[in-house]
Order: structure tokens, then sequence, then C-alpha cells
């Protein structure tokens, strides 16, 4: 399929979105997320490519951190212009704050640095819903910044059911773990740490973790942890996790289920 192809069948699938999304009955999707404005970024490639489902109704709600938005789609989707720095997961709750989150199917917490392969929304959450994951994320591609083997993608593999799933640079919460998981702690305004608290919120209620291996997003823009103090971080993660229920980076980082292909 050719560039031009792909192009008409993006707009086609546009305008008849636009058209009538009701009578589509498109389950929908709630994307949020921040990006730098200041610093090298893909947000205007990620805007676009969650724009261009043709499964879910979806509405994006960014933040713009250190500058206005680059372009006028991404303009239409940022909602949040903080005047000073907020840690992340702090922003992400004023982004959702207000938003009756019961109408929507996932809601997708995005970085602004990865690049998602095309059709990615659709194919992600699809099996996402399959492989019956409360919470997922995709694999990243072998040349992306990794801090977790697990999460690399594994050649022949569809998903694996793992007890973990990272806290960035993606992932999507389906709507019967919304109350479990939201708003995020206050006690980890980064979210360094998340990653093996969810797994015991989770599983507690009987829902199951996994990684979606054939949806792979590449993600080495820039390196990781230097968007933000890395000391103060690991020291509000030792905090959060002393007064928090967590899994050992041992119990997290297992895979506990594959489905090949």
């Amino acid at each position: 399929m050719n560039d031009l192809t792909v192009r008409i069948r993006r707009k086609i699938g546009r305008l008849l979105r636009r058209a009538n999304p009701a009578r589509l009955g498109c389950p929908r999707v709630l994307v949020a997320g921040v990006y730098l404005a200041d610093r090298k970024n893909l947000i205007r490639h990620i805007v676009q490519e969650l724009g261009e489902s043709r499964l879910f109704r979806v509405t994006q709600r960014w933040a713009a951190v250190g500058g206005p938005p680059p372009a006028p789609h991404v303009t239409r989707a940022t909602a949040l212009r903080p005047d000073r720095k907020i840690p992340k997961f702090q922003l992400l709750n004023r982004l959702l704050a207000g938003i009756p989150l019961e109408k929507y199917a996932f809601v997708l917490v995005c970085d602004d640095d990865i690049q998602l392969p095309a059709g990615f929304l659709d194919e992600f959450l699809t099996l996402q819903q399959r492989y019956d994951f409360a919470l997922a994320q995709p694999a990243r591609t072998p040349n992306s910044h990794l801090d977790h083997a697990i999460v690399r993608q594994v050649p022949g593999m569809i998903a694996r059911q793992t007890r973990f799933v990272e806290i960035g640079p993606l992932f999507s919460i389906r709507q019967d773990a919304l109350p479990l998981l939201l708003p995020f702690p206050d006690t980890s305004p980064m979210g360094w740490g998340l990653d093996f608290v969810w797994p015991v919120i989770l599983e507690r209620q009987g829902l199951r973790l996994g990684i979606v291996d054939q949806t792979p997003v590449r993600h080495s823009l820039r390196p990781p942890a230097k968007a933000y103090r890395e000391d103060a971080a690991f020291r509000e993660m030792e905090s959060f996790l002393a007064a928090t229920p967590h899994l050992s980076r041992e119990e997290a980082l297992q895979v506990i289920a594959e489905y090949k292909a």
C-alpha cells in the first residue's frame, strides 16, 4: 500500500467519524498526556496517529509544558498549559479531574517521545480486550531505551500476561480498573513505583495485566530520566513504597502466560 492510498483511507475514516460518530457506536477512549514543548518531541505524530482510530471515538487532553503547541491539531488537543513545572502525574490528575471517566472504555496515558506504528490504537486496544488485560502497555522495539528487559518486544509473540506494566511511555487502563487506579496518588508525583503497586491492587480484584508485543513502540528520542531530577524522584519512590503495599522487583518482573503468533 503506497503513501497516497494510506492518506486517502485515513481521510475517509476521519470524514466518516465526523459525520456521525454516535451512529457508529464506537467505544470511547480518553488520551491524557504531557508534552515538553521546549524539547525535542514527537507530539505532532502522536496526536495525529492516535486521532486516526477507526474503531474508537478518541478524545485527547494534553498538557503543554515549556512552550506553546507546535501545530494546530496539537493546539486542539491541548487542554492545559501550566505556567510552572508540575510533576507529571500531578498534571495527569489535573487533566483527568472533572471528566466523567465512566463514559470511556479506556484511558490511555502517553508521553511525547515515542514513535507509534500506523494503526496503533485500534490494534493495541483490540488485543488488550482479546487477552483481558485491565492494564496494558505496548512492548518497546529492540532499539528503544529500556529500564526493564521485560518490556522489550519478543519476536513471534502477540502478547504476554505479566505482573508488570511500566508507568511510561504509554499505558492503557480499562474501564473497570479506572476507579482502582485513579486518581494517581499525590505521594508519587512523578509516578515512580506505581508499576510495583498496580499489580497488588489489580490482582486483589482478579484483574490481569499485560504487555502487547504485536504493537511495539519506539522509545529512543530522549535519554530516560533527563526531564526531571532523578535523585528527587528516587527519594519520593522510596518513601512511597515504604508506605504502600507493593511487589518486589523479582515478584513483579514475571511473565505469567504467553500468547504466540
